[in-house]
């Protein structure tokens, strides 16, 4: 799967900027989708009862939530098996964030929070997805450069944040190693960048994308992505469970795919 993820990225034209385009149905999105390049979707997440929320509303009705949120350096050891965890409720996991005085702040990241799901309207761009997965936090938390090899869809509920891209065939030049068999990881900062240590990634293509409140960011299988809060946020994301789009087209990278 990540060889012809990375073969079949050979061929997508350089872009600098990820387009915003209006609410797509399914079969508008699939076609765009097959490009195998990120888009913005507006005008859906906007629309979910949970994006009315705020920090001191999840506190109110779902602060008795069991979570597991990251802690310590889980920036510089975010593919450690070993990374710091801490168990707690919401409401006492907001009450350690709100005076800020950590860095990098306490995480809620990649959860299953099954009571929020209700309040979430998921188009049905894939025809089998996995669950929703969940990501809460303030500013300055940070999930590093990775990449995952399902197709992705992630909605940016309230709050805003700072998106890297790079396409996977350059993940040749972003030292990465692997965290597990669907995740590798890099170590190379995109936000601050070290060209000394890491000679190889200034030939990577960088895309900075903002993502704005109500806004939904497809993520193509095989992308290296890093992922910045600038405002107190609430995120979630759906991987599709099937051959991803950008290979779909070609039966021979199917296969190699199945």
């Amino acid at each position: 799967m990540r060889e012809a993820i990375r073969r079949a990225a050979r061929g997508l034209p350089a872009i600098s900027v990820v387009p915003r385009v209006g609410k797509l149905d399914a079969a508008a999105f699939r076609a765009r989708a097959a490009l195998g390049l990120p888009f913005l979707i507006t005008g859906l997440v906007g629309r979910w009862p949970l994006s009315q929320f705020t920090p001191q509303l999840l506190h109110e009705r779902f602060g008795h939530l069991p979570v597991r949120a990251r802690v310590g350096d889980y920036i510089n050891t975010a593919f450690a098996v070993d990374r710091a965890m801490r168990d707690m409720s919401m409401r006492e996991y907001l009450d350690l964030v709100s005076d800020g005085s950590e860095y990098p702040p306490p995480y809620l990241g990649n959860l299953e929070l099954r009571e929020l799901n209700s309040m979430c309207h998921w188009p049905a761009y894939f025809d089998k997805m996995g669950p929703p997965r969940f990501w809460i936090g303030p500013a300055r938390t940070v999930t590093p450069l990775h990449c995952d090899y399902d197709d992705n869809i992630f909605a940016q509920i309230w709050g805003s944040k700072r998106i890297f891209l790079s396409p996977p065939h350059h993940g040749e030049f972003l030292y990465t190693r692997e965290a597990n068999a669907i995740l590798f990881g890099s170590p190379f900062d995109p936000e601050a960048p070290d060209f000394e240590k890491f000679p190889l990634a200034c030939q990577a293509s960088m895309i900075e994308c903002l993502v704005d409140p109500g806004e939904m960011l497809y993520v193509p299988a095989g992308w290296y992505h890093q992922v910045r809060a600038l405002t107190f946020s609430l995120s979630a994301n759906r991987w599709a469970r099937a051959v991803p789009f950008a290979l779909q087209g070609d039966s021979s990278l199917r296969r190699v795919a199945e």
